[in-house]
């Protein structure tokens, strides 16, 4: 037992004098990096970074380097606040402010004093920094955009606010993240990995090597690049049909959900929102109430569907079994229930393929009487025709890559009863729901999403604007396929019903020569509150389509506010950018000089001016 105690005692101590080792070499150094340790410095290596390609490989945005000007508060020596400013260009009063700033952040760590200076500016400081101790420069890169287009589908870069900084340790003050947009969505991807390097300094505070040999220290590692679904050609032109107009379009390839625009109209150049006027411009596009540049309507904006509601309202029809192809329903001019009366245009006898390529009002009120009579209740029938919109992705967040969303509104028996309170309605007090002016609300993206399904008769993929990552997957919920409530056997004569609107409907003089286009024209009324007073606005245009009619390659919604009827700007509109995806060149010379020579200023004026309005058209 004694022969075993020395041994033992002295494996202990080893143990003991190995275990403190460690703790001062390793976890005492690691604590020590990670103070004020005003023996340490600590430079960071930012990466760049990841490109963004658009679906043909063609760059989008790049990058370009950038310089910001860093402060370390408490190294601050003999400093001639005069020539400094006038060197950088800013007041004593803003210098005085940045560098109360960075004080509050850490008096002992370097925080972004004046960032991104171009290669002018950083020349000029770079020449004279010796004379300026406690300021130093750190390289980084901004974005370059290698087109004036898609703002809102890239989002853009800023500085990272107390709160990102709380809730995320991996950024640090000055730092640059991704908002909106890919840019936000992809940020942990894009941004790369920083490099890290830690510097030992003496007592006269000057660098004497890296610490602890650099065994600390790290390297930077660029961005993943990322390849977009997005056609920027059909992107650009898009944007430029919009010109003057406000509103939103969204294209996807229906067989993949595959995004191949996102237009919101007004917009912007990204380039506004780099370099230091990055913030000056953003402030101006931010208060720009009227027109809201920033505010993405394609994914934001949630509208009445209009007549494209009409779609559903005979699919569901047919599901239910209260309509086929023949039944047919008399039109005079209007649909009467109790003392109301709906108007329509139309009149005669009207079968599906003809209420569908004539949008009439009156074929579509009566089967939604009858999909909501079915029931024994109203507040069933609702929830059943409720149901089956849900299906198609309606009055729910898609589930999209992109940050911004709405709902829409697919109303239930819940509603009504809180409206009317239980057992107070019936199918006619509701009626309106049946050609998309009740109290269904969707957004661009929503009704795009609608036609893939209906192009792909029954079935739709998440809408996504992310192809590829380089080193990484997608996310596996992009190549689901999602059902719907409507079985296959329906699709087909509705869609020779939309087929038949360009043939010899609502959108005849719309037509493509070589291409079998599928769609609905549409006209929603639109209201807006003007001093408290609810006022009605000129209609809003709204078009949906696919094509070819036999392996659709593209589903489109337009919507233009205050745009008169369907067949008058959207229309249009749909109809260029399909030809210009599908043949790449435009024929319709004719449609696209009196689509992009047309303006819509003077509607919107007329908020302010007080003018009136044209309305019912």
């Amino acid at each position: 037992m004694r022969k075993a105690i020395l041994p033992s005692l002295i494996i202990f101590v080893t143990i003991a004098i190995l275990a403190r080792l460690f703790y001062l070499q390793i976890i005492d150094d690691e604590y020590k990096l990670k103070s004020e340790n005003n023996a340490i410095k600590i430079v960071y290596e930012y990466p760049e970074r990841g490109y963004i390609y658009d679906r043909n490989g063609k760059l989008l945005v790049a990058n370009q380097p950038s310089y910001d000007i860093m402060v370390v508060p408490r190294e601050i020596k003999n400093l001639d606040t005069l020539k400094f400013c006038e060197l950088v260009d800013i007041t004593k009063e803003e210098f005085d402010k940045k560098l109360k700033k960075a004080i509050v952040y850490s008096p002992r760590l370097p925080s972004v004093f004046l960032p991104q200076l171009n290669k002018r500016e950083y020349a000029a400081f770079q020449e004279k920094i010796r004379k300026f101790e406690g300021f130093y420069i750190q390289k980084r890169s901004l974005r370059d955009y290698q087109v004036s287009v898609g703002a809102n589908v890239f989002g853009f870069i800023t500085q990272v606010n107390p709160a990102i900084i709380e809730k995320n340790p991996y950024y640090k003050s000055g730092d640059l993240i991704g908002k909106q947009g890919v840019e936000e969505q992809y940020e942990e991807f894009l941004r790369g990995r920083k490099g890290v390097k830690y510097i030992q300094r003496d007592k006269f505070n000057r660098d004497i090597g890296p610490y602890k040999d650099g065994i600390f220290d790290t390297i930077s590692k660029q961005g993943d690049d990322v390849t977009l679904t997005l056609d920027i050609n059909i992107q650009k032109y898009g944007e430029e049909l919009m010109q003057n107009k406000r509103g939103g379009i969204v294209a996807i390839e229906p067989r993949t959900g595959e995004i191949l625009a996102l237009i919101s109209a007004p917009t912007y150049d990204p380039a506004l929102l780099v370099g230091r006027q990055r913030s000056k411009n953003y402030t101006a596009l931010y208060n720009d109430s009227i027109a809201k540049p920033l505010y993405d309507r394609g994914l934001l904006a949630e509208y009445p569907p209009g007549s494209p509601f009409k779609i559903l309202t005979a699919l569901i029809g047919l599901q239910e079994e209260v309509i086929d192809e023949q039944t047919t329903f008399f039109c005079r001019r209007g649909f009467s229930y109790g003392n109301r009366f709906m108007k329509c245009h139309d009149s005669g006898g009207f079968s599906l393929n003809a209420g569908i390529y004539s949008s009439c009002n009156t074929y579509f009120a009566n089967t939604y009487k009858k999909i909501i009579e079915k029931y024994p209740k109203p507040a069933y029938g609702v929830d059943a025709w409720s149901n089956h919109l849900k299906s198609f992705g309606l009055g729910n967040f898609m589930g999209y890559d992109l940050p911004p969303g709405r709902r829409g509104n697919v109303p239930t028996s819940k509603l009504y009863d809180k409206y009317y309170s239980a057992g107070g309605w019936k199918s006619t007090t509701i009626i309106s729901n049946s050609i998309g002016q009740g109290e269904v609300l969707m957004t661009p993206i929503q009704l795009c999403n609608v036609m893939c399904a209906v192009a792909n008769q029954g079935y739709y993929y998440t809408p996504h604007v992310i192809k590829k990552i380089k080193n990484h997957t997608i996310d596996k919920k992009f190549t689901t396929k999602h059902q719907t409530t409507i079985d296959k056997q329906y699709f087909p004569p509705v869609i020779q019903g939309l087929f038949d609107v360009y043939n010899k409907g609502t959108a005849s003089r719309l037509q493509v020569e070589g291409i079998e286009i599928c769609g609905k024209t549409g006209t929603a009324e639109n209201f807006t509150k003007i001093n408290g007073q609810r006022v009605q606005l000129t209609d809003h245009s709204i078009f949906v389509a696919f094509a070819p009619k036999d392996n659709p390659k593209i589903a489109i919604a337009v919507f233009v506010e205050n745009g008169y009827w369907g067949a008058r700007i959207a229309g249009p509109i749909a109809s260029l950018m399909i030809e210009k995806y599908l043949k790449g060149k435009i024929t319709r010379t004719d449609l696209e000089k009196k689509i992009l020579n047309s303006s819509l200023e003077s509607e919107y004026a007329k908020v302010l001016s007080g003018e009136p309005f044209r309305i019912n058209l």
